[in-house]
């Protein structure tokens, strides 16, 4: 019996190579008669280990077979059951694919051993996604996105889906992967496994793909003895392994293409779900779809909040619960951690929390728990994979006081050039690190920022954040200095800037550039952050020269809140620089008095136009006190009108004398204005159409404040009774003004056209369109007047 025993299974074994040909199976068959005289030689002289490596080869030279030809698994099925049917006695099971009789782990011929085994229970199905240990808000439209993009059920489905959820670090990709695969389980009747590569990585040369792979295959019913030792033939192995089966594969923080591509599994409708801090982009080249979550908003994260902490809470502190999740960002994991302590600290209100978490500079210590759990650390890990370049490129851009930034400014600010810049900032985007803000601009989540600040100052040497801020204030003073001068060559200006412009293109010169208004209004908010951080670290010069530059965009557009601090910021630096200029403290502070007066604070405006004033005289030069004489006219304009005459025709004289025939200009246009202003309107149409004409001729005529005369006309001629002249003349200087993007001075022509219009037996067609227009002009700018 046993003798024949033997041959079946060596006959089974060699039809088995055989379906390769017939020299496979008589080489099959000399094989295993050497192999059975070396394995019992082996086994005579107690070399164990060389009988293992006999058994092992047989069993990867099978198992390669197998892959090579699938359809060879049903002729062993058939085989075994020839040999000793399906089941032993009693039904048990014989194991090494070999099935004899009663035989219980007796040696037959030559070593081979017949083993009867108890039949295995049913065999689970892989449930291995880790449960939610909270329970899971929102993220209703993502889910749905999600189940749209994997085939529902299978549905016929001919391939195997590949979903990539991506987003910021800490926002909560690995919850919503569990969540979605706990509600997807019927649709993968054979299982869910999970692999989580944070776990496995530092493993080189595919060392965590390989790990994986051992994990995957243990989970679908791969002993130990039988997991291949290579790459490659684990690949293989998982490939035939899953085929047949639908299952769901969830990779978890994956940071590499390679990790997903090898474990693709092979049954038809199955699916993949990675999450990854990085895009993955090159997955898409393979058909996967790519899914970026976003931070969760405000009503969202306040749900979370009560579900922590208790509504009653929430409803106790409603601004400070507000402010609290804003300052969390949308990052579910900031939001746990403050709950944890609001749980954990009775005595500490949200309020008080608040409070901690607005000082920038200890928020990411103030979350985390007792010191353990940090949010900081959902950053670290990412970070620590960032190559030594590429992590300092993204330490010095956490130094940065803007909240966007091109690549530009980032390459003035880290000190590479323009292209190195942008492959950087490309590499810190694909890496989750950056986002994408629109028209080529880059910006940091809140809490990564701090973060990369973070590790700057724990990494970077001393001084580096002031010579950033130093090379970026630069860098902004001249593409400023260059817009100043695009939008008016010829106007009144202290700071030399000429050696820092020499030699350097301007931007503004070429046709595929922005309009310098519309540059520095989308630069406004990160000029005046730079302005903020070189005053705070005593950058004097060029935070007054910047100011000086900058207050060109206000004169057109009346953003009054950011040209009052930006000024007020610019008149102190001036003040305190070591240079002694105090031409350019007058300049400053004479042109502060304007958003101050916009903004009603005319006690203010008066105390700046006085230190402006001997500031001007201790400069000792005409054009200057010239010109905050004019600004003190304006000011007398609202509270006595002679003074302010007085105070413009000075300013004529001093221009005159100055030869600046724009200074004199502007002083009659205002002188006009004023002797209107004092009941005068026929000696000021003559003033005023004397500033309209000048303004209009010279080598570079200006339309704007001629537009500007021809309002102040038109008010002169309504103040003589002549209506029609001055609704012609008010219409056409709005229409100008509005061309010329003086919005501000177009809703004074707008305002005084809908006056007119409201009196008796005035035509109201155009009445609603002027007041509209008036007062979106004023809402834009932060106008007090539209709350009046």
């Amino acid at each position: 019996m046993v003798t024949e025993s033997w041959e079946q299974a060596k006959a089974g074994v060699a039809r088995l190579f055989g379906r390769r040909g017939r020299s496979g199976e008589e080489e099959a068959d000399g094989d295993l008669q050497q192999a059975s005289q070396r394995l019992a030689a082996a086994q005579e002289g107690g070399e164990r280990r060389a009988a293992v490596d006999i058994e092992a080869d047989w069993r990867l030279r099978l198992s390669g077979l197998l892959e090579e030809d699938p359809a060879a698994a049903q002729d062993l099925r058939q085989w075994l059951a020839d040999l000793s049917g399906e089941r032993g006695p009693g039904g048990a099971a014989i194991s090494g694919g070999v099935q004899y009789g009663a035989f219980q782990n007796s040696q037959i011929h030559g070593g081979i051993t017949y083993t009867v085994q108890p039949p295995p229970p049913p065999e689970a199905l892989p449930d291995e996604v880790p449960a939610l240990r909270v329970p899971f808000i929102n993220r209703t439209v993502d889910l749905s996105r999600m189940d749209a993009m994997v085939s529902a059920d299978g549905c016929g489905s001919s391939h195997v889906d590949v979903l990539v959820l991506g987003g910021t670090p800490g926002v909560g990709k690995s919850a919503t992967a569990s969540r979605w695969a706990h509600g997807s389980r019927e649709r993968f009747p054979d299982g869910q496994l999970y692999v989580d590569f944070a776990e496995l990585r530092g493993q080189r040369g595919g060392g965590d793909v390989s790990a994986a792979l051992e994990m995957l295959l243990r989970s679908l019913g791969v002993k130990d003895p039988y997991l291949p030792h290579s790459l490659a033939e684990r690949t293989r192995l998982f490939r035939s392994r899953s085929a047949g089966r639908r299952i769901l594969l969830v990779l978890d923080d994956v940071n590499e293409p390679a990790q997903v591509r090898a474990l693709v599994p092979q049954g038809s409708g199955s699916a993949v779900l990675v999450t990854s801090n990085a895009k993955l982009g090159e997955l898409a080249l393979d058909g996967a779809r790519l899914l970026s979550l976003a931070p969760l908003d405000i009503h969202s994260s306040l749900r979370i909040l009560a579900d922590r902490c208790g509504d009653d809470a929430v409803a106790a502190e409603p601004i400070a619960a507000e402010r609290l999740v804003a300052l969390c960002g949308g990052l579910p994991v900031a939001l746990h951690v403050v709950a944890a302590r609001l749980v954990t600290n009775r005595r500490l209100t949200m309020a008080r929390l608040t409070q901690e978490l607005s000082d920038e500079f200890s928020r990411l210590t103030a979350m985390s728990l007792r010191g353990e759990h940090p949010v900081s650390a959902v950053f670290d890990s990412t970070y620590r994979q960032l190559p030594a370049d590429e992590a300092r490129f993204y330490r010095l851009l956490g130094c940065l006081p803007c909240r966007t930034f091109d690549a530009g400014a980032a390459a003035v600010a880290t000190g590479v050039d323009a292209p190195a810049a942008q492959t950087l900032l490309d590499v810190l985007e694909e890496a989750g690190l950056l986002e994408v803000a629109g028209d080529d601009r880059y910006r940091f989540h809140d809490l990564v920022r701090l973060h990369a600040r973070e590790r700057a100052e724990a990494e970077e040497p001393s001084g580096t954040r002031r010579a950033l801020v130093e090379r970026l204030v630069t860098h902004y003073l001249a593409l400023t200095a260059f817009a100043d001068r695009a939008v008016r060559a010829d106007r009144l200006r202290i700071a030399d800037v000429g050696e820092l412009l020499l030699g350097a293109a301007d931007p503004f010169a070429a046709d595929d550039t922005p309009p310098p208004l519309s540059w520095l209004d989308a630069e406004r908010s990160n000029i005046l952050a730079v302005l903020r951080e070189a005053s705070r670290l005593g950058l004097h010069t060029p935070v007054w020269q910047l100011a000086e530059g900058f207050t060109v965009l206000f004169l057109h557009r009346r953003h009054l809140g950011d040209w009052k601090e930006s000024l007020e910021l610019g008149a102190a630096a001036a003040a305190a620089s070591d240079e002694l200029v105090p031409a350019a403290e007058a300049r400053l502070r004479s042109l502060l008095s304007r958003p101050l007066m916009d903004l009603g604070e005319y006690e203010q405006a008066r105390v700046q136009l006085e230190k402006a004033l001997a500031c001007a005289e201790v400069a000792d030069r005409t054009d200057l006190r010239a010109s905050v004489l004019e600004f003190f006219g304006r000011y007398w304009d609202r509270f006595h009108p002679s003074r302010a005459i007085e105070m413009y025709e000075r300013s004529l004289e001093l221009n005159t004398e100055a030869g600046e025939a724009r200074g004199a200009a502007i002083a009659s246009l205002f002188l006009g204005s004023a002797q209107d202003a004092a009941g005068n309107p026929a000696q000021a149409l003559v003033t005023l159409r004397h500033a309209h004409q000048a303004l209009l001729t010279g080598r570079s005529p200006d339309l704007r404040m001629a537009a500007r005369a021809m309002l102040a006309i038109g008010r002169a001629y309504d103040h003589r009774g002549e209506t029609e002249q001055a609704i012609g003349t008010l219409s056409e200087a709005a229409r100008i003004l509005q061309a010329q993007d003086a919005t501000h001075y177009e809703a004074e022509a707008l305002l005084e056209l809908a006056a007119i219009a409201e009196r008796p037996g005035g035509d109201r067609t155009h009445l609603r369109e002027h007041l509209a227009r008036a007062v979106e002009i004023h809402q834009d700018g932060g106008s007090p007047l539209v709350e009046q």
